[in-house]
């Protein structure tokens, strides 16, 4: 470094109000020229050097969801790497160069000599550390929160197109059933006489019982007999023989016991009397399927209600049981192939909490859960009291958790997920709830095939001591 150089660097304003003894590290650094696009350090990657910005521009970018993002720009005299460097972590972010750059670059080691030889550089780094670790911190909390919220809502929104689509077709189709219900009953009066027509409503009212209490047959069997059926139609010269057959095979009704009834019955009036009792079933699975699809409409409302907690205060008495299974409602989409096991104690108490946040804590947990099976094992929830604490366990029979990563689980930004889908913020968010919120615990132990946390909230906890 010529002398140049060396005064170019003592001038910025990290190193302007120190005296020549105090710089003398300066001289172990060297100066970098970059040009634009030069990738200072990646993200995920760990930085081992020092850099102060002497000419140019960098750019620190985050990536969100395969997205990046600008976390900030940094000019002449500003500085980045310390915090990697003083919490031996991972970059948090990608830092470009985007304008062509003159760097004072010190080693991890020329760094740690220039912390302990200069108090007042010292005081300063760990002042912007502070505050950028706040500040990435704060609003990696908002986009982890954010994208949660988009990640339920996408999967929720999924969850209600079903059912609103069922009712939607049964909904069009009971409008032409009840028409064609209607039709085939004025053609019958003109057919068979009242005697008749009431042995008809009794045979109906049979078959509706039958239907209600028909077992559920596999695709395979239920083909043969609907046809075997239709066929048996056919012979009666029942024109609509292949589409009256799957009802009748619905509702358990086989020729032995159609036989006596068209037997009472003019030949003429076959097509029609099968017809009707057919529509009269027919009506009453789309009533059903009507009535199923509204109901799980309403469920989901009622999911999204508990889980957010709308309309109530912050602080209440919960059943834990109820935020729970809300939330794997709310992650129902993310669970079509996982087996859930519940082992709840459902004697535990109630307790005074901020369910919303607590909702928050299950959410993180079981995601985690799901994506270390790999969205296709097993996990299981339960419950239990142990003294006067209440228990959440999570389990999850995936990989398990590397003994070299264990050590990391709870620090800002770690994350084990690739880059972009994770901020490695979840569980330094739900330890903060359980911790600073409730006065509790989060806890965990991990093996090959098997990983378990632990949620310890306390029973009896005064309300008025919470933390705001």
């Amino acid at each position: 470094m010529n002398e140049a150089e060396f005064q170019q660097v003592r001038s910025t304003p990290l190193f302007a109000g120190l005296t020549d003894e105090k710089l003398g590290f300066i001289r172990t650094g060297q100066i970098i020229e970059a040009s634009p696009g030069t990738v200072v350090v990646t993200e995920g990657e760990r930085n081992h050097y020092f850099d102060l910005i002497l000419e140019g521009e960098v750019r620190v970018m985050r990536t969100y969801d395969r997205q990046e993002i600008l976390m900030g720009v940094n000019k002449a005299g500003g500085y980045l790497g310390e915090i990697s460097i003083l919490l031996d972590i991972p970059s948090a972010a990608t830092i470009r160069v985007s304008k062509p750059a003159k760097l004072f670059r010190l080693s991890e080691e020329n760094f740690w000599v220039m912390l302990v030889s200069c108090r007042a550089v010292a005081r300063q780094i760990f002042r912007l550390a502070a505050s950028r670790m706040r500040n990435v911190e704060g609003y990696s909390q908002q986009r982890e929160k954010l994208a949660s919220l988009g990640t339920m809502a996408a999967g929720l929104a999924h969850e209600l197109n079903n059912p609103a689509a069922a009712a939607r077709r049964a909904a069009a189709h009971l409008q032409e059933t009840t028409d064609k219900v209607q039709s085939l009953l004025c053609q019958l009066t003109r057919t068979i006489g009242h005697d008749q027509l009431q042995q008809l409503v009794d045979a109906s009212r049979e078959a509706l019982e039958k239907l209600a209490k028909a077992p559920k047959l596999d695709h395979l069997e239920r083909s043969d007999r609907a046809e075997i059926l239709a066929r048996w139609l056919e012979a009666r010269r029942v024109p609509t023989a292949w589409e009256l057959a799957p009802t009748f095979v619905d509702a358990g009704l086989e020729i032995a016991w159609l036989e006596p009834l068209i037997a009472k019955l003019p030949a003429a009036s076959h097509a029609d009397a099968l017809g009707w009792l057919e529509a009269r079933l027919n009506l009453k699975s789309l009533l059903s399927q009507v009535e199923q699809s509204t109901g799980r409409i309403a469920e989901l409302v009622k999911a999204v209600k508990s889980y957010s907690f709308m309309d109530q205060s912050p602080m209440q008495e919960v059943d834990i049981h109820e935020g729970i299974e809300s939330t794997l409602t709310m992650l129902g989409h993310k669970l079509k192939n996982v087996t859930v096991v519940r082992a709840f104690d459902r004697s535990v108490p109630r307790i005074m909490a901020y369910g919303s946040e607590l909702n928050q804590v299950w959410t993180n947990l079981i995601d985690n859960a799901i994506h270390a099976v790999n969205g296709t094992g097993k996990i299981c929830v339960g419950t239990c009291r142990e003294g006067d604490q209440l228990v959440v366990e999570i389990v999850d029979y995936g990989a398990g958790i590397p003994p070299e990563v264990q050590s990391h689980m709870f620090e800002p930004f770690f994350t084990t997920k690739p880059v972009g889908s994770g901020t490695g913020l979840g569980l330094i968010i739900s330890n903060r709830i359980v911790a600073d919120r409730h006065g509790g615990e989060i806890e965990f132990e991990s093996k090959p095939g098997e990983t378990r946390f632990k949620v310890r909230l306390p029973i009896n906890r005064n309300s008025a001591s919470t933390p705001p």
